[in-house]
Order: structure tokens, then sequence, then C-alpha cells
């Protein structure tokens, strides 16, 4: 795997539909504190991607982040 733009990309949208298929932020498929530095990567900006795609959430509804701490 070469660790370019395009893979970035990818991640970032693995990320983000995973987000919206309900998945939790540690459902990551990649291991973050592997040695492999392919495993760093991917879980870099899979999460990423997760975060944006719920921060985009919370911002069309901020409702829903007041009401899920309580």
């Amino acid at each position: 795997m070469e660790l370019n733009r395009q893979r970035y990309l990818a991640l970032l949208n693995e990320g983000k539909a995973a987000f919206a298929a309900g998945d939790p932020s540690d459902a990551c498929p990649h291991e973050q504190y592997s040695a492999d530095q392919e495993q760093q990567f991917g879980a870099r900006y899979w999460n990423q991607g997760w975060v944006a795609a719920r921060t985009a959430a919370e911002a069309k509804n901020p409702q829903a982040e007041a009401s899920a701490g309580q």
C-alpha cells in the first residue's frame, strides 16, 4: 500500500461511512499502536474521517449532542 493522497481520502471516506453506519469510534480496522507504518496511517485517517462525520452531524443537530449526555 502506498501512503498517498488517494489512500488518505479513501480512509477518510471509510471513517465517515462507518459513522453513518453507526459504528463506534473504536471500531477502526487499523491498529493505531502497531509498529507497521501502514496501520498507523490507516488508523489516523480513518479516525479523522469518523470525527469529521460526527462533527458534521452534531453541527446539523445541536440538540442531539446535548441530549446524549443526559
